[in-house]
């Protein structure tokens, strides 16, 4: 028996050398290297299995972050896992602690990251023996990390209610929320924390928690569940019947039997068949690490780099899932990633389309050419045949107005001299009798002669007011030493009659107009007056001026017959107000119907107003 024991402690002794000895060899060429070039040691600590999702993202992106930031020097990078579910065990502690003394014994590392509370926790405890005075850096989920020596990080508290706010706004007739997870370990910490954090929904949605259940029965309950239900899955590494199971894989299978949506909170169960969530960004929370890393290898002591907590959550959904739960996308918030859409036609034969769409524009190019050519042929002879037709109507326009214009002068010359011959003449020939028997009675019959003079002096006054008020018509003078009220007002009490009323009144009008407004609106006043009373038969003429910010308004309303204003825009007296009024810049509307009155208004802009009166000064 004792031999036996020497030779199994002989045995030991010579592994224990050959074990040392295969350690000394894989040291020394590193050592040799470091001597050539300096080799940055970088240990990072996780606590999940190799294949999950922010262990893959870390390997894959936490070398390419430092190896980019540190151009001269190189890099070893070391990962390690801790099991989380055997982290309570003392033994399993401290034989992980010697696995990390025997298998870097000798090396001296640069910077040691911790990614997850775990990790810290381990860091924290076996610092003094397996990384003293080493920096840290880490990621904790922790809301108050406690401090250590010489390390920095980032904290981010989970936060799962993002996920079910988000939920029920894409569905916002939920009632229900199952919530799926495992029961040991860190997925027991995961259902408290549900648990605490969904308290703020109820009792606006129940929340049923399937912990820990047996596959086949949680897979069971899914497939059945109410409508108006969703579910949340947290994450299930060991199943009820202690089935070991990739967390990914199983929101799969999960997905696959489920008759609600399934949500999440992390974003490595986007594509694994949920609709989406207020996912932790694991890619982010990678390279907000690998900054701070880079910030202490290059120099900088970690205790003087604050610890922050940036907002890794980013919301997602999955565009094939809204689909599929007939979620519409109108009610996904503007802030929400979607992703996995399929593209469009044009996304997909973009390049075909354009193609087809060049060749076809070529082709009508050419024809175009060919169409171009014979439409302006064509447009060429509807524009000279056009140019003559309306040479031809202009000159018929012209011809037409010329007479016309003719005759109004014609018309004019003969009322003037009626009026010359049978107003003014016949008072000088009664004038001229008057004053022949004057002179032969004015020596023998004195009273006579008195009488006779009386009579004279009557008729010379009245031919001098018809000669004035002539004057007045052909042109009103009184405009330029009185103004364009008073000369309205007196055209007013001239042609007021017993059998016409006609009243002014005025309101905010300038004291100094120019000259050539105040003639243009004095004689639309006139020609308005003189077809109330000639043509309108009317008894109560109504005439307004109005000064206002915009302008000036001058309204002439009469209750006669009215006309067919279409029908009479040809008229002299019309386009002789028109024509008036467009030299000052103002606009003429004309408003009348059989048996209905005429209202002429005359609309002097402020702009228009204002130059003539600058031009006037």
């Amino acid at each position: 028996m004792t031999a036996r024991l020497r030779t199994s402690f002989a045995c030991l002794q010579f592994r224990r050398w050959v074990l040392a000895s295969v350690i000394v060899c894989a040291v020394l060429p590193v050592e040799t290297a470091s001597a050539a070039a300096r080799q940055e040691q970088v240990l990072v600590l996780y606590a999940t299995r190799r294949d999950a999702q922010l262990a893959v993202v870390g390997d894959r992106e936490l070398p390419r972050i430092l190896d980019d930031g540190l151009p001269e020097d190189d890099l070893d990078y070391y990962s390690e896992f801790i099991d989380q579910a055997r982290f309570s065990e003392i033994d399993y502690l401290s034989a992980f602690s010697d696995f990390l003394r025997l298998k870097y014994e000798g090396k001296r590392f640069d910077l040691v990251i911790a990614m997850g509370d775990t990790p810290f926790d381990f860091v924290e405890r076996y610092r003094e023996q397996l990384f003293r005075d080493t920096p840290v850096v880490f990621f904790t989920g922790r809301s108050a990390p406690r401090p250590l020596a010489n390390a920095t990080g980032i904290y981010a508290e989970l936060n799962l209610t993002g996920t079910l706010t988000l939920a029920t706004a894409l569905q916002p007739d939920t009632r229900q929320v199952f919530v799926i997870s495992g029961a040991e370990g860190a997925n027991k910490t995961f259902g408290l924390l549900a648990r605490a954090q969904f308290r703020s929904f109820e009792p606006r949605l129940a929340f049923t928690y399937l912990v820990g259940l047996p596959t086949a029965e949680l897979e069971a309950r899914l497939a059945s569940l109410p409508a108006h239900s969703i579910v949340y899955y947290l994450v299930v590494d060991r199943d009820g019947a202690n089935q070991n199971v990739n967390p990914l894989t199983y929101i799969d299978r999960l997905a696959a039997v489920a008759n609600a949506p399934i949500y999440c909170w992390v974003d490595s169960a986007m594509d694994h068949g949920i609709v989406g969530g207020s996912l932790k960004d694991q890619l982010a929370q990678t390279e907000a690490i690998g900054a701070l890393a880079l910030r202490v290898l290059n120099g900088e002591r970690a205790d003087s780099i604050p610890v922050s907590a940036p907002d890794l959550n980013v919301k997602q959904v999955d565009w094939r899932q809204l689909r599929r739960w007939g979620i519409s996308e109108a009610r996904v918030p503007a802030d929400t990633h979607v992703r996995f859409r399929n593209p469009s036609v044009w996304e997909r034969y973009q390049h075909y389309i354009l193609g087809a769409v060049l060749l076809l524009l070529a082709q009508a190019v050419l024809i175009a050419g060919l169409l171009v050519q014979r439409a302006k042929r064509r447009r060429a002879e509807v524009q000279l045949q056009a140019s003559q037709d309306r040479l031809r109507g202009s000159y018929d326009r012209i011809r037409d107005l010329g007479g016309r214009l003719l005759a109004a002068q014609e018309s004019e010359r003969s009322r003037i001299a009626r009026e010359l011959h049978d107003d003014i003449g016949q008072k000088m020939a009664v004038l001229s009798i008057d004053l022949q028997l004057l002179s032969r009675c004015a020596p023998t019959r004195p009273a006579d002669a008195e009488k006779l003079a009386t009579g004279a002096f009557d008729r010379i006054q009245a031919i001098s007011k018809s000669v004035r008020a002539l004057s007045h018509r052909l042109h009103p003078e009184n405009l330029r030493l009185i103004g364009l009220v008073p000369a309205l007002s007196r055209m007013q009490r001239d042609l007021t009659t017993a059998e016409t009323t006609v009243t002014l009144s005025h309101e905010g009008v300038p004291p100094a107009l120019p000259q050539d407004l105040a003639v243009c609106l004095f004689r639309i006043a006139q020609e308005a007056l003189r077809n109330a009373i000639a043509h309108s038969h009317a008894r109560e003429v109504a005439i307004r001026l109005v000064g206002t910010e915009e302008g000036l308004v001058l309204t002439v309303t009469d209750s006669g017959i009215g006309f067919d204003v279409d029908a009479s825009r040809s008229g002299i007296g019309l386009i002789s107000m028109s024509e008036r009024a467009e030299q000052v810049g103002a606009t003429l509307q004309i408003r009348s119907g059989r048996g209905g009155g005429t209202q002429v208004e005359v609309s002097v802009p402020f702009h228009a107003a204002s130059m003539k009166m600058s031009a006037a000064i």
